[in-house]
């Protein structure tokens, strides 16, 4: 597995504005949206792109345009969600699929409860969008998804993680072409299994769910 955490301004900058708890859910929106493009900037390093032969204005030249099949973005419900269009604002030609995935809060296993995905994901570099690396469990169910299907590359996208989620990837994807993009590597994960310091709960900071 592959780790990069992003060093810029920025994006610690739009990091800072995320966790603070007075931050209203349309601005927490907003930033998650800057933040993914920021981050998916760097997630797609190593998108596959073919030759391509153009007319400039003064002669012809080669540049390079993305491969076909192209990248599949996919978003892990319902967080997820909300990372979506920062990160189709940089890779507009890519495909979308889902994955809904909940995490009991007992246990702290995941359950798939939805998918909309090809069949068939041969030859296929997947993005995953997970706000939250905590535990690991969400995430490392998705990737095994995607690799089951057929998948070659998956490179997962995240706001924050726990070194104990980067340890659980690591682990979990031995062997696997596995790149991990984070925002931020956070402290440790609490007894409740969030993030600190953390962001609280991403999906009800985006969509203002009632009991934040």
């Amino acid at each position: 597995m592959r780790l990069h955490v992003a060093d810029h301004p920025l994006i610690t900058h739009k990091l800072t504005v995320l966790r603070n708890v007075k931050t209203p859910s349309p601005v927490f929106r907003q930033l998650t949206e800057e933040l993914v493009t920021l981050l998916a900037y760097e997630a797609t390093r190593n998108v596959r792109v073919s030759p391509r032969e153009i007319q400039t204005p003064v002669t012809t030249t080669i540049g390079v345009e993305i491969s076909d099949p192209k990248p599949l973005v996919v978003p892990i419900l319902r967080a997820g969600l909300g990372m979506l269009d920062g990160m189709v604002k940089l890779v507009p030609t890519a495909e979308v699929g889902f994955l809904g995935m909940v995490r009991d809060h007992e246990t702290l296993e995941p359950t798939t409860y939805a998918e909309r995905l090809p069949d068939d994901l041969s030859h296929r570099q997947c993005f995953v969008l997970d706000p939250m690396l905590a535990t690991g469990g969400s995430l490392g169910a998705a990737i095994d998804f995607l690799f089951d299907r057929g998948a070659v590359d998956v490179t997962a996208v995240c706001l924050l993680g726990a070194p104990e989620g980067v340890d659980f990837i690591e682990k979990h994807t031995a062997g696997k072409n596995v790149t991990l993009v984070l925002g931020a590597l956070d402290e440790k994960l609490n007894e409740k299994g969030y993030i600190v310091p953390g962001l609280g709960d991403a999906g009800d900071r985006l969509y203002g769910s009632a009991g934040y």
